[in-house]
């Protein structure tokens, strides 16, 4: 895996947002340089939303600061968009950053538009195109593309950016299991790549399985943070942000049981605790 350097530091400090109507974001530091993968969770209008735009620069806060390469974020035109090609996000609905009719142009758009050498701009399409598993429907029609492989062109045009953080909203919003499991290890590859990710999502056993580090948004200010296993053990906290614990945390919780991080640790340590050393149950060998 990459190492990441200090340069790629992306952080908050104190930051306070606010809408006319009402507070957003309230004395939010935070450091996602801690961790390769980061969940954001909360409830509904805790503000995930209103974090992910400052940290794109598409929002300045009121008070407090984004901190980018070791200092401030500068909100000129040429420091914007040096940053949105470093720090890229990919929004919940797909169709909100899919411009063209066919895959590669969509995909290829950004660097086109950069000015980048044709032969860069294939080689960095292609690397996106296996990233995410499109090759197969590279030349299909945009408009006869499922929701996830959508989801997956999007991804594919950030991507192909070779930004050091992904910022992604709601990556499993409105797939089915199986698009949920291609979503996952899609996320998995590119962290192996030596990105750094950030998640903002209400699928509370996504950011269980796949973080290495959580924050807790609850009207706009941070309510609990750490490591996930230490996070989500934190059932009241959780209840008073408006979350429920994963089902494996309950499971944890409820049973007794060891806390596994995946299904299939937890299948793996059943299988073992089922089966007695000498291989044998009740004078009869196990087969």
């Amino acid at each position: 895996m990459t190492v990441m350097t200090a340069e790629s530091m992306l952080a908050t400090r104190i930051l306070s947002f606010s809408y006319p109507d009402s507070p957003a974001l309230r004395n939010l530091t935070l450091d996602f340089s801690q961790y390769n993968v980061t969940g954001i969770i909360g409830a509904n209008g805790c503000g995930k939303s209103t974090l992910f735009m400052n940290l794109s620069g598409i929002l300045r806060p009121q008070e407090g600061e984004v901190w980018w390469d070791e200092e401030p974020l500068e909100y000129g035109q040429k420091a914007l968009r040096a940053l949105r090609q470093r720090v890229v996000t990919v929004f919940q609905d797909p169709d909100q950053q899919i411009f063209y009719t066919d895959v590669e142009s969509d995909i290829a758009f950004s660097l086109r538009n950069l000015g980048m050498d044709e032969d860069e701009v294939q080689r960095r399409t292609e690397y996106a195109l296996q990233m995410v598993g499109a090759e197969h429907f590279r030349h299909k029609p945009i408009q006869y593309l499922s929701f996830g492989q959508k989801k997956r062109v999007a991804i594919a045009g950030a991507l192909v950016m070779e930004s050091d953080y992904l910022l992604l909203d709601e990556p499993t919003a409105g797939l089915d299991p199986s698009g949920r499991k291609q979503m996952i290890d899609i996320i998995s590859n590119i962290v192996a790549q030596g990105k750094r990710i950030i998640i903002s999502s209400h699928d509370i056993d996504l950011i269980y399985q796949i973080c290495d580090g959580v924050y807790v948004l609850s009207e706009g200010e941070i309510v609990g943070s750490g490591t996930p296993e230490t996070v989500f053990v934190q059932k009241e906290m959780l209840e008073k942000a408006g979350l429920e614990q994963p089902w494996l945390v309950k499971l944890h919780s409820e049973t007794g049981l060891p806390l596994c991080k995946t299904e299939q640790a937890l299948f793996s340590l059943l299988r073992t605790a089922s089966v007695p050393e000498n291989h044998e149950q009740n004078g009869e060998e196990i087969l």
